[in-house]
């Protein structure tokens, strides 16, 4: 494959950072992978397993020379990060991001953006309940969607050259305003989350049930519930608290569903539940045939991990 991008940058060494110099390196479209990361202890991990080509100290360094930039640390740290390298962008750069939110990272990132580097925000949706540099694979975004939010002022021509790295690391690509996707982001992934984390904490709560036994008896729903509240806490964190507004839109939403049933339950309204069982199971019908995901029970964790 012709190379896209000469030199590119990793600003953070976990599960996406990894697994795009896993694809990177299988799709042959870039000639150096430079990575950082804050921690000396994952520098030096990503040393050890040949993450990148080079592997610096210190964001700065791994940003000179790069004519593409990915910040792959957690939101909440993003503004610090790029009032750090913003000075040292090269001219003519692309910026990008693999944030779950969009409108807090351009508001935060946007300000320090020099003039002659293109920030054009991303997000790719794929992930497991893995982090660290270990954690990477390069199969991770195959046939999975990676979202650009172009700005208004965003150069078409590094747009597509964005569009055409994401595809060779195995993705499908897709543009959306910044508003929009944390719209959807919020029902297909945020509040998801969130209720996962509360169903593991109400098990954890409930002093009837042991701790024993929520182990010992995990079915298949407890048990994609605490694969998933497995995730990054730090990670969530900041997206909760930077996608506030459309995520408490769909917890609401789902708080009046969620009355609708318990109204139906105690009513013994067998007809109301097996219609709304239907509906959604067609939307779940709908994921799978759309290729996002399998019946296979371990579908989306890294090759070789068990629940």
């Amino acid at each position: 494959m012709a190379v896209i991008y000469e030199r590119v940058a990793l600003i953070g060494l976990g599960l996406i950072a990894g697994s795009m110099a896993h694809a990177m390196r299988r799709a042959k479209c870039v000639t150096e992978i430079v990575g950082t990361a804050r921690s000396a202890e994952t520098r030096a991990i990503a040393t050890e397993i040949n993450l990148c080509d080079r592997i610096t100290e210190t964001a700065v360094e791994a940003v000179k020379d790069a004519d593409l930039v990915v910040l792959c640390v957690p939101v909440g740290a993003m503004e610090a990060v790029m009032a750090d390298i913003g000075p040292h962008l090269k001219q003519g750069a692309t910026l990008t991001d693999v944030g779950s939110v969009k409108q807090a990272v351009i508001d935060i990132v946007n300000p320090h953006v020099p003039e002659g580097v293109h920030f054009i925000p991303g997000h790719p949706l794929a992930g497991t309940e893995h982090s660290g540099p270990h954690s990477g694979f390069a199969t991770l975004f195959d046939n999975r969607w990676n979202i650009l939010v172009p700005l208004e002022d965003s150069d078409p021509a590094k747009v597509d050259q964005l569009t055409q790295y994401w595809e060779a690391l195995g993705a499908n690509v897709e543009t959306m305003t910044p508003d929009h996707h944390d719209l959807v982001l919020a029902v297909t992934s945020h509040t998801p989350h969130l209720i996962a984390y509360t169903m593991v904490g109400v098990a954890d709560d409930l002093a009837r049930v042991t701790e024993s036994e929520v182990v010992k008896f995990s079915a298949a729903g407890f048990r994609d519930f605490t694969r998933i509240a497995a995730s990054d806490p730090t990670m969530w964190r900041d997206v909760f608290l930077t996608n506030k507004d459309a995520t408490l839109e769909i917890l609401g939403r789902f708080t009046e569903e969620l009355f609708a049933l318990q109204r139906a339950i105690r009513q013994g309204d067998g007809e109301h539940l097996h219609d709304y069982f239907t509906r959604t199971r067609a939307i779940r019908r709908g994921i799978i045939e759309a290729g996002q995901d399998t019946s296979e029970p371990n579908f989306g964790r890294t090759p070789g991990t068990k629940d």
